[in-house]
């Protein structure tokens, strides 16, 4: 197991989508734990993960290694987690740093500039233009993000009623770019870009995504922010086992990419 390549996860080079590799993973046959003891070691590149004393390495044969101790020790306690048999889907911050070591840390400017892009059509732009309650608890919900944007960022958004398109302005676009772009070159950069994209994703807000990792939001908060039409439907429609399930998946992904960022 010296050469263990996280057969287990796929190839995560492609960016996530959360909710097929969730799907993926509930079709594939679930291996038995083969390993006793998880721990981690000291490596050249920062902190690497151990099963047995032998290093893991990523679906590209890369080793598996944290910037950070903490960091490395909650992805340790994932492994730890595992039972009889091994789930990654109950291992979403081992997941979320082989796509970060495999795949962004090679294509880290084609992944900022994904990221910044959502700022063209930002969720907390487009508002409803009723009913009233909705329209009070959308505004609630997003205009501090807004002001959060302008205020950190210095970017005025536009809003606008229903889905039709409203483009932002080039000052606005280009300082949430600028604002990505210094994550993807940071220290650990890698690994909090790959955050931000999930964050971005699963929430549909760039906003929302820089506001949690700048520590204007939690990300509790945030993931609240991005479901209030959800959220408001259920309160009259309701909701089923499908659709809760399916939360729960992404909550999970939500709250390992807040935590990979907040530690990396």
């Amino acid at each position: 197991m010296a050469d263990l390549r996280n057969d287990l996860f796929p190839d995560d080079r492609e960016p996530i989508d959360p909710v097929t590799m969730a799907r993926r993973d509930l079709q594939k046959t679930l291996p038995k734990r083969f390993y006793t003891e998880v721990a981690v070691g000291p490596h050249e590149r920062g902190h690497a993960l151990l099963l047995d004393g032998k290093p893991v390495r990523t679906p590209a044969k890369d080793h598996l290694v944290l910037p950070t101790a903490e960091l490395a020790e909650r992805l340790a306690a994932e492994w730890r987690a595992q039972t009889e048999l091994i789930d990654p889907a109950t291992m979403p911050l081992t997941k979320l740093a082989n796509s970060a070591i495999d795949g962004v840390a090679k294509t880290l400017d084609a992944t900022a500039a994904e990221v910044a892009k959502f700022a063209e059509t930002d969720l907390v732009c487009y508002r409803a233009g009723g009913p009233a309650p909705l329209v009070a608890a959308q505004s609630a919900m997003w205009d501090p993000i807004l002001a959060f944007a302008h205020e950190a960022l210095g970017a005025r958004f536009l809003c606008v009623e229903g889905v039709m398109y409203v483009a932002q302005p080039e000052p606005a676009r280009l300082a949430v770019a600028q604002a990505v772009d210094a994550i993807a070159k940071g220290p650990s950069g890698a690994l909090k870009l790959a955050a931000l994209n999930v964050m971005t994703t699963l929430t549909g807000s760039v906003l929302t995504a820089l506001a949690v990792a700048r520590t204007h939001l939690t990300a509790e908060e945030a993931w609240a922010t991005a479901h209030v039409d959800e959220d408001f439907q259920a309160r009259f429609w309701g909701t089923d086992a499908d659709a809760i399930a399916r939360r729960e998946r992404r909550w999970r992904d939500m709250a390992a990419a807040a935590e990979t960022y907040r530690l990396s």
